[in-house]
């Protein structure tokens, strides 16, 4: 645990002294600066820019580079035709960097939060090589490829998160406006409703319960979601929350998959680039983005520190599938760890690329058949009262 604690501090500690040299620089640039000037180059510091962005930043790069442009003519290049002001200033802290002898992986270091760790170390390996365009044109791939992934898992979880949103709406709509209309034809002059079936009776409550508890709902909802977010940002909060997330039917399979893909294509691209294994396990901890996961490979870190072999430390765990552990057992022994790892990711990923195409098909008969069980039982509660009233006055 105590490892744990030393890998957080050293990374807080980094990440401290990189918004320090921020700071320093944005003292000395804004000397000359308007106050509305100086408050938009603070903002734009804190933004975040967008993984498309990044990549197409790493793609021009690489392809200027390759061209035989030095590093700094192709960044202020890039950064005379940037349109996005947040990338703009970047690049153009950048710039003034490089001209002061500064490397790109240093560079990309003073931003943490756009720049994961994994692509400084492995730009900072290849630097002092003449392959930095091809790097940089494979570290692209590789993050458009995981984005790609990621981001079908999004819109699969999105399109029925979206038609749910719509039928509770619909549904809210109906039972606070239309069916109350509807069951007043039903009420006795005292209002009971003791003669109604128990379908229409069920009709009745539900109804009355939106109407009269709606803002209730409403404030419950949103007051649950805060709460969560806010826990979530806790050690134990997110461990909790990311454990929960791994065993969720169907969903938390391809999330586990996701997880272990996102290990294998880091963790094999620093291998590729000459990172030690201690660092590339600790670099692989943090850029997974799930707590489980992370706790788990700190531990992994810890036992390769003390000369334990990777398969041995992860033999028998079942956040580590067997056939993973076979295949670096035997491409461990024969020093070829970083490309078995790499092929674990690719399966990884073509297997929850299916099984998310699947889920895009079962998807639409489900909802339709969710949406049809709700309609048949509004109106068979609303029919059912409507038909005995017909047979008594038939009678």
């Amino acid at each position: 645990m105590s490892d744990i604690l030393i890998l957080d501090n050293d990374k807080n500690e980094s990440i401290e002294n990189n918004w320090k040299s921020i700071n320093k620089w944005k003292i000395s640039h804004q000397e000359n600066q308007s106050f509305m000037d100086k408050i938009n180059t603070f903002l734009l510091t804190l933004q975040k820019i967008k993984t498309k962005e990044k990549v197409l930043f790493y793609r021009l790069l690489a392809t200027m580079t390759n061209a035989w442009m030095s590093v700094l003519k192709s960044v202020i290049v890039l950064e005379k035709q940037e349109k996005n002001p947040a990338l703009k200033a970047i690049l153009a802290r950048f710039s003034k960097e490089l001209k002061d002898g500064k490397n790109l992986s240093e560079c990309l270091e003073l931003y943490p939060t756009s720049f994961a760790e994994a692509e400084v170390w492995i730009i900072r390996s290849w630097e002092k090589t003449w392959k930095l365009n091809e790097v940089l044109a494979d570290l692209s791939a590789q993050i458009e490829k995981v984005e790609s992934i990621s981001w079908k898992l999004k819109s699969a979880m999105m399109y029925p998160a979206f038609i749910m949103v719509i039928v509770v709406g619909v549904v809210a709509v109906m039972m606070i406006v239309v069916v109350p209309r509807l069951l007043e034809i039903f009420m006795s002059e005292d209002g009971g409703t003791e003669w109604l079936p128990a379908s229409t009776q069920l009709l009745v409550k539900i109804s009355d319960t939106f109407r009269d508890y709606w803002l209730v709902m409403v404030m419950f909802i949103l007051i649950s979601v805060v709460a969560i977010k806010i826990w979530k940002k806790t050690p134990n909060g997110r461990y909790i929350y990311d454990n929960i997330m791994l065993y969720i039917p169907v969903f938390g399979w391809i999330n586990k998959k996701l997880t272990l893909s996102k290990f294998s294509r880091v963790f094999s691209w620093l291998l590729w680039s000459w990172v030690s294994i201690v660092e590339c396990l600790k670099i692989t901890a943090v850029a997974v983005w799930n707590e489980v996961y992370k706790q788990r490979l700190l531990l992994l870190w810890n036992d390769v520190q003390q000369w334990i072999k990777v398969w041995e430390s992860l033999d028998g765990d079942k956040l580590f599938p067997d056939m993973m552990v076979q295949m670096i057992q035997v491409w461990e022994e024969t020093a070829k760890l970083d490309q078995t790892v790499i092929k674990v990711a690719d399966f990884y990923d073509e297997q929850v690329d299916n099984t998310i195409g699947v889920i895009n098909k079962l998807l639409e008969p489900f909802i339709i058949v969710f949406l049809a069980v709700v309609v048949w039982f509004i109106a068979v509660a609303i029919m059912q009262p409507i038909m005995s009233m017909a047979d008594t006055i038939t009678q």
